[in-house]
Parts: C-alpha cells; structure tokens; sequence
C-alpha cells in the first residue's frame, strides 16, 4: 500500500472528525426537539436513573457523515478519479441496513407502541439474519473475498459451502455483540473506534487501500461522536448506532479475510455478550431446577456487574478499552503471522 493511500485514509479519519462534530448539536436539539430520549431500566444501576431523557438515537451522528463521506468518494469515478473501490460499497450498505433497523427499534421503544421495549426480539433477530445471509452471499460469490486466514497456518483455510453461515454469525453476532456494549458512557464508541482502527492497519498490511480508507473514515466519525458521548454523554447513539456498527464490524472483519481474530481483539464486547448468555441461561437453569432463579454476576451485562461491585462508571469504560487495545495489538501482530 503506497504511502498516499496511507495518507489519503488518515485525512478521511480527520475528515469525518470535523463532518461529525460540526454535525453534532444539530443532532442533539434535532432529538430533543422530536423528544427522542433515552428509557431507562428500573431494575438497572440507581447512578443511572439521572440518564432518563437523554437524546438516543445518536447513531445517526456517525452513519450519515460516513456514508457521504463514502458515497461523494465512489462518486468521483464518474469524472475519472478512482479515491474508493465499489468494494466498500457493501460494508456501507450494511451499514445503512442495520441503522434502519435500529432506528426502528429505538422508535418503538421511545414513542412506539413498545415503549421501554423495542422491537420484539425473535422479529429483529430473523430482520438481522436475512440481511446478514445476503451480505454473505455477497461477500462470498460477487466480492470473491478471501474465506479465512488462521495465525500460523500458511494460506487460505476453505469454508466451501460453509462460508455463508460462518460469514452471517459474525455479523449477526458482532451486531448484537456492539449492542450488549452500548451501556455506559463513550464505551460502545471508543471500543468500536479502537477495533475499526485495528482492521485498518490490518488492510494496510494486506495493501486493501479502500478498506482501510473505509476503516478510518468510521474512526473519525466516532471520535467526533465521543465528543458528545463521554461521560457525562449528551446523547448515545441507541440500536441506530450499535447495530450498524457492529455489523460494518462483521463485514469489514470478512472482507480482510481475518474474522478468526475477531473475537480477540473485540474481547470486551464478546465478554459482554457472553455474560448475558450465561446469566440468562443460569437464571432459567436454576428456576427450572430449584424453583428459585439464581445468579452469576451481580447483573448482566458485565459492566453493571463491576459497576455494582465498586467501578464507577469511568472505571469501567477507560479499563474495558485499555484490555481492547492491548487486544488489537496483539490480533493485528497475529495478523501477520
């Protein structure tokens, strides 16, 4: 990869920075005009209960500049410069996709009929498994990318007619995985901003310019997020957000062909993910068994659970990225292994 593409990717990031901020008070008293405000769980941390009414939907923040960003580059082919392939033109979609199913869960949980619930979940988990199964056959028989990279095993490991199912799970699961993170305040953004800046230098590696641009430019733009998001958050960016982003996550992680690391360098969010499994199940296991449904953690997800143990929140987040980071750095010297 040439020097000016590595260039051409970190002014994107810079780019989408600026785009986000100017963009950001817009968006917040563009939601507090409409009353979009955050519900919060009774049975969740009491600290949090002074969050009720904080604009959500803040996602919209970070997907549209990277999709104008996106489409005015592709754009540019029509006169004859070639800055980004038709290649990102699919994790882009993909983000549109799940931000509109986002958008529509965080509307029925605010002023839906659903209130305080969304979506119901069997409906948006099948809406998230249709469009991650036509992503992956995208993936797999137009975009041709490669099936799996194994640190220490030399060339491609086949997936043969097993891609399409392994491709969707991580899409789907990574989505979801983003959306189990998004619970305290700049979480969600920093941990996602610190794995996209991972795949980035992970398609430089692999001289995938556009990718990388593509990586950086979602870097940028949750920078710009987390200038209204951290603590204390004037707004979060709800399913509209977390959904896409951990799709594009998904996607972006296939198309370098080193989805095997995924669930290393994002550790945190799988960790999360993973303790409302197993709290979930736990709980029914026992209430089943003993007619008393117990425990594991103090609360699901994992963060409330250090919250309730003594973390304050800033705690929290500023040690869930610190573990992200060492983990993209190690996943991206395994990369190039």
């Amino acid at each position: 990869m040439s020097q000016a593409s590595i260039v051409m990717a970190l002014s994107l990031a810079g780019i989408s920075f600026i785009l986000t901020v100017i963009w950001g008070s817009p968006s917040i008293r563009l939601l507090r005009h409409f009353k979009i405000g955050k519900v919060i769980r009774i049975e969740g941390p009491q600290q949090h209960l002074n969050k009720f009414g904080t604009p959500t939907m803040g996602g919209i923040m970070i997907i549209v500049p990277v999709i104008l960003i996106t489409v005015m580059l592709n754009a540019t082919s029509l006169i004859g410069l070639r800055i980004l392939g038709l290649s990102v033109m699919v994790p882009t979609l993909t983000m549109l996709g799940y931000a509109l199913l986002g958008a529509i869960d965080d509307w029925e949980g605010i002023r839906g009929s659903r209130r305080g619930i969304g979506m119901r979940a069997r409906t948006k988990f099948a809406i998230q498994v249709i469009i991650a199964v036509v992503i992956a056959i995208v993936l797999r028989f137009v975009l041709q990318v490669p099936d799996l990279y194994l640190p220490g095993v030399h060339g491609i490991v086949r997936l043969g007619i097993w891609y399409v199912p392994v491709a969707a799970f991580f899409i789907v699961g990574f989505s979801n995985a983003i959306n189990f993170t998004d619970g305290l305040d700049g979480m969600a953004g920093l941990i996602s901003a610190t794995i996209f800046a991972g795949y980035g230098v992970v398609a430089i590696l692999q001289s995938q310019e556009f990718v990388a641009s593509f990586c950086f430019t979602i870097v940028g733009a949750l920078f710009g997020f987390l200038w209204f998001n951290v603590h204390p958050a004037q707004l979060f960016m709800g399913d509209t957000g977390s959904l896409a982003l951990g799709a594009t996550l998904g996607v972006v992680s296939l198309m370098t062909g080193q989805a095997a690391l995924l669930p290393l360098i994002a550790i945190i969010p799988v960790s999360i993910t993973l303790s409302v499994i197993l709290q979930t199940s736990y709980f029914k296991y026992t209430k089943k068994k003993y007619g008393e449904g117990r425990r594991i953690f103090k609360m699901a997800p994992l963060h409330h659970h250090f919250e309730l143990s003594g973390w304050s929140e800033t705690q929290v987040v500023q040690r869930f990225w610190l573990i992200t980071l060492l983990a993209t750095l190690i996943g991206v010297a395994l990369a190039e292994v």
